[in-house]
This record gives structure tokens, sequence and C-alpha cells, in this order.
């Protein structure tokens, strides 16, 4: 017997030297030593493969998803040899712990680590330490692996990483140059951090409104993992940062989640102290705005954090720094390697109480409000249900004519008549936190001082009157649509206008030839009463349309439109089909700068909009290039939020303005008003609150940055008031719910259109500081000032912001094709 066993602990050494032989290190792979070179996507990728391919009992590689770019999104799932071959049911276990599967778990002793690495792209150095983490893993800590499946994302933005890793490649001196001020420290417009369409992958968790986001949740939720750490960096000045994480901390985060973050800390502290590294804890980076990498699995029940090292994408290889230290990349991602295997350390050590600790979590009878119901434009609602399908997020119908409780309209308590269209969303479902995080009229806030939005509110973001109630309020499963009727020869068909399914249709129609004509004032025929904005389609319009009505049938089924056909041009109540009130559409040709002088986020959200939500195209001018551009190509021209100082000198300012006055159309975003306030020929004007003019300047030097938050708004939520009569605001209500993201207030405009205003500073959710609320009062939202027979229009607050301000977008679609629609079609 003793003969045996000695055979197998000589077996089972052996096997596993011969399994570290035939496991490469990073570097013996890539051919150079890890951290010397930045590694491109694909090496990233092939050394996973290649580690899979060889350990196939400990290593499976899944590819979940691909980028725009088509790089390939990968997922290592990596532990014992005996979990991996038991890896689905481990799975279902955890799912069972937190009651989104039923039945009781079977087991509760393997915790679930996933490591998620460069979802900012210029943040490199974490892909190479993925590398070497999965090495270590495999070889120097497998013992870690015996009650843990670790889960590795080596690269969540492929596209953002090729992108600063081409450019640093291309561009840095042989051997690298240490002085900041080199070229190879300096990146291009628009850098490397966002993916293809330039959206930062570290706010979208949430609004997943990406294609890398929406690929990943689906994993994510089969998987619910214990602990998730998101791998960033910062500037090349700033220590290592590590868990605990700073205040504020959302409410719903549980002690036992604080304490872990702070034993997982000092499990850090001990491998840093040990090398005499330098880390900070509890400041900066704090736990509320749900979209982030570490908020929203800390909201789904996990630890979540970020780890974040110094470097960012200005320091290349190798960077001298203000200490006179030299950082390297191989410096970087050996701190960020060693974060990693400490974290699955500490996992592994407490895997049964992580197990019983994150099955509390789903407890969620101590919740204030027990359902969310929620009632509005059906198209609206339609948008809402996708986005909680993403998160698997149950809702259903109420059952019932009135609910009771916190009312968001008013922002008070009050009561909502409904219907069985109306849905609700219960807090007793296993996400029912994540719910609360969502739907909470406004989140509870410990400290002014974040580093993010302080107000999302889901009703206000998609345009829905709400109800929080205290009690469950009856509901059953929804209903189905019901079919669109196939429409019939007619004189002519009208659609209503109220949502971006309306604007997509609108898109459609005109890249599909059709005539659309729209109306500025309500009028009825054939026993219906349209609103302004309605869309008209006439067969008279269109003969030149093959196939009219049948294709017309396509375009309004794909994209559900219930069409109201007239039978005539001669309507009950004016103005009739044939009214100057009842306009054509133009096809506009549409054109954005981009480039230096504008924000890149700013940029990307109106390419991501036109392209993968209106679907209407859209011309991308640089801003280096404006001298010699022939505005006249186009009818509407976009600027995002930005610096334009050095673009928009006195030349181009007249050359604009020029154009405008021929029938142009500038829609001005955010920041890109300053570019036209208190200039010649515009009305638009800053408005300046007292604290700024007369400052006292006796704040102590320690205070300062909190006094400073009297003047900030980080994100908050108002009620603006609308003229719904102009043709930027149709398919609005006489009020609407903006986000306001800083604190610059303009004045109402002396000529011109105020569109939306705040009439009043009453925050609905969300920290506005109170100096910066003095200041809101009368304050421009949205305008139209004319020039000649152009217009500018101004958007003080961005309804692109994210991409996750759905209620917002019309605005934007309204400016472009009904704003001042006289310009003549190219």
């Amino acid at each position: 017997m003793r003969r045996f066993i000695l055979f197998l602990l000589v077996a089972f050494s052996t096997s596993s030297i011969i399994l570290s032989q035939n496991i490469q290190t990073p570097s013996e792979f890539l051919g150079y030593d890890i951290g010397t070179q930045f590694s491109r996507h694909h090496q990233v990728v092939d050394y996973f493969k290649t580690i899979a391919a060889a350990t196939p009992q400990q290593v499976k590689l899944e590819q979940y998803g691909s980028t725009n770019e088509r790089r390939p999104l990968y997922l290592a799932y990596v532990s014992s040899e005996a979990n991996m071959a038991n890896l689905e049911t481990i799975r279902e276990n955890n799912l069972k712990n937190t009651g989104i599967l039923s039945g009781s778990p079977t087991s509760t002793d393997i915790a679930i680590v996933w490591l998620s690495y460069n979802v900012h792209g210029n943040e490199a150095s974490s892909s190479e330490a993925a590398m070497l983490t999965l090495y270590k893993l495999l070889t120097e800590r497998k013992d870690l692996l015996e009650n843990t499946v670790v889960i590795i994302d080596p690269c969540i933005n492929p596209d953002g990483r090729d992108r600063y890793v081409n450019w640093y490649n291309e561009t840095a001196s042989q051997p690298y140059d240490i002085d900041k001020q080199a070229s190879e420290h300096h990146e291009p417009w628009p850098g490397g951090r966002a993916n293809h369409y330039l959206f930062d992958l570290n706010r979208d968790w949430l609004w997943a409104t990406q294609t890398e986001t929406n690929a990943r949740l689906q994993v994510y939720n089969k998987w619910m993992p214990h602990i998730h750490v998101d791998f960033h960096e910062q500037g090349p000045n700033e220590p290592y940062y590590f868990a605990p994480a700073a205040e504020p901390f959302h409410e719903i985060i549980s002690d036992w989640q604080r304490d872990f973050q702070t034993q997982i800390g000092k499990n850090h502290a001990k491998y840093f102290d040990a090398e005499g590294w330098l880390f900070f804890t509890r400041e900066r980076f704090d736990l509320f705005y749900p979209s982030y990498g570490d908020t929203y699995p800390t909201y789904m029940g996990a630890i979540g954090m970020t780890y974040e090292q110094g470097g960012h994408g200005m320091a290349g290889l190798g960077i001298l720094n203000d200490e006179g230290h030299v950082l390297t990349l191989v410096e970087r991602l050996t701190h960020h390697t060693t974060t990693g295997l400490s974290t699955v350390e500490i996992a592994s050590k407490n895997a049964t109480q992580l197990n019983n600790e994150f099955a509390k979590f789903f407890d969620n009878s101590n919740l204030k409000y027990k359902s969310y119901v929620l009632k509005g434009n059906e198209d609206k609602l339609n948008s809402l249900k996708k986005l909680l399908n993403k998160h698997e997020i149950q809702f259903e119908n109420a059952n019932g004519t009135k609910v009771s409780g916190y009312n968001y309209t008013n922002g008070g308590q009050g009561n909502m008549t409904i219907n069985s269209n109306a849905l609700v969303v219960h807090t007793n479902q296993p996400k029912g936190k994540m719910v609360k995080v969502m739907f909470e009229p406004n989140a509870k806030l410990s400290d002014s001082l974040t580093y993010d939005i302080t107000a999302w509110s889901i009703p206000y973001a998609y345009g829905l009157d709400a109800i929080a109630s205290t009690s469950q309020v009856n509901s059953s499963k929804l209903s189905e649509r019901k079919a669109l009727q196939v429409l019939n020869d007619a004189y002519g068909y009208v659609s209503k206008w109220s949502s971006m399914d309306d604007a997509q249709f609108l898109a459609e129609l005109l890249e599909h030839n059709f005539k659309v004509r729209f109306t500025e004032k309500p009028f009825s025929s054939n026993g219906s009463n349209f609103e302004r904005g309605s869309l008209i389609i006439t067969k008279g319009d269109n003969r030149h349309v093959v196939d009219f009505l049948n294709t017309l049938n396509k375009i309004a089924q794909k994209h559900s439109q219930a069409l109201t056909q007239i039978n005539s041009g001669f309507s009950q109540t004016f103005p009739d089909i044939g009214s100057p009130d009842v306009k054509l559409i133009n096809r506009q040709k549409v054109a954005v700068l981009s480039g230096e002088g504008t924000s890149s986020l700013s940029y990307g959200a109106i390419w991501h909009f036109f392209e993968q939500q209106l679907h209407y195209p859209l011309t991308s001018i640089d801003t280096d290039d404006f001298s010699s551009i022939n505005l006249n190509k186009y009818n509407v021209l976009i600027m995002p939020s930005g610096y334009y100082g050095s673009v928009l000198n006195d030349d181009h300012m007249k050359k604009l303005k020029d154009w405008v006055r021929a029938g142009g159309k500038v829609i001005a975003i955010d920041g890109a008003l300053r570019s036209f306030a208190g200039k010649d020929g515009f009305s638009l004007k800053y408005k300046t609150s007292e604290a700024e003019d007369d400052p006292d300047n006796l704040t102590a030097y320690a205070d300062r940055e909190r006094e400073y938050t009297n003047q900030l708004i980080t994100g908050a939520i108002f009620k603006t008031s609308v003229d719904r009569t102009h043709p930027m605001a149709f398919g609005y209500d006489d009020s609407y719910f903006s986000l306001k993201l800083g604190s610059s207030a303009y004045s109402l405009l002396d000529s011109g259109y105020n569109v939306a205003h705040l009439n009043d500073t009453k925050v609905y959710s969300g920290f506005a500081g109170k100096d910066a609320l003095n200041n809101l009062d009368k304050t421009l939202v949205f305008g139209e000032e004319r020039m000649g027979s152009g217009s500018f229009i101004f958007m003080a607050d961005n309804p692109l912001f994210r991409s996750f301000w759905e209620n917002g977008k019309l605005f934007l679609v309204n400016s472009i094709f009904f704003v001042n629609n006289n310009a003549y079609e190219l």
C-alpha cells in the first residue's frame, strides 16, 4: 500500500513537472521579455490559445463576442482538473445560491473570481499582466485553483488597445525615450482609451450600449462571480491604488462587502510592503455610479474592485516621473500580476464564507420600495424592456387602475392611474438590489465628493411616469403585442412622432427616397387626432417609389409602426395636408466635427447614434481641414462638446456664419456653446453667480476641495419647462427631465427661441452645490437662434451623454429634420 501511495506521489510530482515544462512563459512565447515591448491583441489571444491547448484539463478558452473592428473577445476559465471537469455544476450551484436558478446547491465551497483587463485601451499594462497571471496560476500558484475558478478576460477593449499599441510601436524611439516631452508620451486624438465608437467601456456596464458590453453581460449573468476586479492605470506620478474604495459607498453595499474589501487590501499590502512598493487606499475611487466595472458587479452581489497602476498611455515603455523615478512597463505589469494573484489567494482562503455571504446579499426583504410602476409611451416602455432583458431582470404588466407612492413627476408622494399596459418591476427577485439602484428616485449620497455623476434614475432617463411603491403592486405576465394591420390603398398615411422608434422609421423612409411631410400644427382626419410632428406619407408625393404600398408596408412592419390611413387631403380640422404648415422633410446632409478641439467621447456618442441607432448617414469632418471644407455640401453641422478656440478663428467664424445665413444649421452641444456665448452676433450669454464674481478666498487649504463642491453639479436631474409648439420639442410634453452634467449656465436668449429652460432649481435626483443652484434659475437648456435663413441650435445639456438618456435623443432628431425646415435639399 505504501509503495502504491509512493508511486502515486511520484507520478503526480512527475506529471506536475512535465506540465510546467509544457507551459511556455509569456516571454518564451512572445520572443521578447514581457514588458520590453507592447504586445498586440492577437499576440495576447494567441498566448492564451497556446496555454489552453497545452493544458486542456485546466484551461478552457471561450470566445464570447467580437468588436466592431472584428477582433475576438475571449474568456479563459482556469482551475484544477477536478473543478474543470465539474465546471457546469459549479456554475449552476452558484446561481442556485442566489436564487436565479431554482433548487438547492449541492456544494458551495468553490470561489469564483473574475479578472478583467484593459477596459481602457491605452492602460495597456494589464493585458501583459493577464498573460503572466495565467502562467503563474498554472505553475507557481496552482494550489489556489483547488477551490477557486478564475475567469480571465485578457482584454475587454481590443480595438482601443490596438489603436494605442500600434501608434506606440510606430512612434517610440529605440531605445524608448524616458523624457515625458517626447512624442511617444503624447497620443494623438482620439487616443486609445475608448473603443471603436469612442465610448468609455468602463462606464457602459449598466447601459450596455456597446457590442463589447452586451456580449460580456450574457456571460457575466451566467456566472455571477463572487469577486470581480477591473485593472486600470492612472497618471505616471501616482502610486498603486487598491481596495478598500473611497466613500461614498452606495447604501445597498453590505457590511460584509465593505469588510472583505479591507481584507483584500491588507493582503495586497503584505506583498507591496515586502517589496517596498508605494500604494494608497480609500481615496478618489468610490462605489456609487452603477455603470462601472467595480460598482456593477458590487450591486450584483460581488466584491467589485478597481485596481489602478500608475502609468497610463503617457508612460509608454518607460517614463521619468516627477519624483525622478523611471516607471517601466515591466514594473507596471508586475504590480498588476501581484494584486491579481493576491486576489485569487484571499478568495481561496475564504471560499466557503464568500459563498455564504454572497447568498445573503440576495435577500431583498428589507428594501423600502417593493415595486416600481411605469407608464407612458409604448415605444419607450419597450426600450426599457430591452435594457432589463440584458440584465435578466424580470418585469410584468400591472393589474388594477391606481397606484400610490413616490411620484417621480412631482418629486413627492402621490397617485397615478394605470392600466394593463403599465410596467411593474418588483424588488422581490434575485436582482432586486440592482432594481433599486436603477430605479430609485434619488440615491442616498454619503459624501458629495464623487468620481462620477450622481443621478441616473431610469424613469427620468426614459421619459416615463412612475411610482415607487412601498407595497408590492399586483401584476401578471406580459401580454403579447398585437400584430400590425396591413395597409390598404389610401390617399395617405400618418405616423405618430414621440420616440426614437419613430425617428428610425423616418430615417429608413428617407433612405428609400420616400417623400415624407410633418405637421407643425395639430390636425384631425378620418376621426383621428394627430399631434405636432406627426409624419405624413402621401401616395401623390411618392409616385416615384417603385411598389409604393408594399414597400411602405415592409418598412412599417419592420419598425412596428402603426400607420393611420387618411382618405383625403381635406382635414376635419385644419391644417389640410397641402397647408404651408405641413412641410416636406428634406433628406438632410449632416456633418459632424471631429479631431483636435472636440471631445472624443462627445464625438463618439454622435457617431454611434447615427450609425447604430438612427441609421442615417453622417460625414465626419476633421477640424484640421475646416478651412478647406466646402460647407455648402451639407445642411447640418453638428459640433460636439469641445474647445474650439484654435479652430474657430476669425476667418473660420465668418465662414460658419456666412454658411448659416445662407440656410445652414449648426447644432452646438454642451461645451461647444462656449464658442458662441458672448460673441459678436449672438444673443447666447453666460450667466455668472455672485459667488463667482466676488470670491472671499478665505477658505482653508485643507477645506478647499470640499468647499468647491458648492459650485459643482455632478450629474443631477432637473425638471425643465418646454415650449412644445417649437419644432425642436415635437413629441414632448410641456416638461422634460434633463441630466445636467456641470454648472455652466447660459441666460435665456434675448432673440431666438428658448425651447427648454429651467424655471426653478429643485433637484429631483443627484447632487448640486448651493452656489451652482443659485445660478440656474431662468437658464437655457435647449434653444434656437436664427441667423439669416439658417439657425444656430444650442443644447446646453448633452442628450447623447453615454447614450443612456433615452428621452433626450428626439430633441437632436427634431433639430436635424424639423427646426427651420426651409433649407433647400442638396
